[in-house]
């Protein structure tokens, strides 16, 4: 029951959860784990979220803070309908890739005449999504990988479209603005791991570089930028 645990710790049951999904992955996480190291008995957690279906859900929609949380009238959060979590992350996907300057400059609805600025403004662009989301993004790339119709969505519905519009980019580019690319497919693809490393993996590497978010930025930014003008 919602009564048994402070509504407002809910965010806190997320923040945990959301780790928790991290670090042991969704088959493997239980209830008791997430009660554990909120330290609450697991019947308490019970009062926010009806199962682990709902706590997950929970954990994609509201780690990065950018929804309000639920209402406490709202709890605790019922099983999500069929295939709830799935379309949620598939449509958050699909509005943020139509945003991305990268996409508006392929389909034209952006200009941005200096090379050296466009490539700026593309991997800025992305390096600030991903950094923005990235708790929900390593969340969703963690378990992604156990569930077939999940990993459809993230890496052919999400990573691959940004990879198949930045080698578009790099193919158009190489021929009128930046140097000859060999292999656009491999340039792409280093670009997208290496922004996506220091946006979001090194947050939670065993090992982090202790390396401010500003300059990281700026400094994998202005390395991929040179990397691809034409000397």
């Amino acid at each position: 029951m919602a009564r048994t645990i402070q509504p407002e710790r809910f965010g806190q049951l997320v923040q945990v959860a959301t780790s928790t999904f991290i670090c042991r992955g969704y088959r493997l996480t239980q209830m008791a784990d997430v009660a554990s190291a909120l330290g609450v008995a697991k019947g308490t957690v019970y009062g926010y979220v009806d199962s682990k279906e709902a706590l997950f859900d929970a954990a994609v929609r509201f780690a990065d803070g950018h929804l309000p949380l639920p209402d406490p009238s709202k709890l605790p959060l019922r099983v999500p309908g069929q295939r709830s979590t799935l379309n949620y992350i598939r449509d958050r996907l699909a509005a943020d890739g139509r945003e991305t300057v990268l996409a508006r400059v392929i389909d034209g609805t952006l200009a941005i005449d200096d090379p050296s600025e466009e490539l700026a403004a593309v991997f800025s662009d992305l390096y600030q999504r991903i950094a923005q989301n990235r708790l929900a993004m390593k969340l969703v790339d963690r378990c992604a990988t156990e569930y077939p119709e999940l990993a459809a969505v993230w890496f052919g519905e999400g990573r691959w479209v940004q990879h198949q519009l930045l080698v578009k980019l790099i193919k158009t580019r190489s021929k009128q603005r930046l140097r000859s690319v060999e292999h656009p497919e491999v340039v792409a693809r280093s670009i997208l791991e290496t922004i996506a490393f220091w946006a979001m993996h090194r947050h939670f590497d065993a090992a982090p570089q202790q390396v401010d978010d500003a300059v990281a930025q700026k400094a994998v930014i202005d390395l991929l930028v040179n990397g691809l003008l034409e000397k």
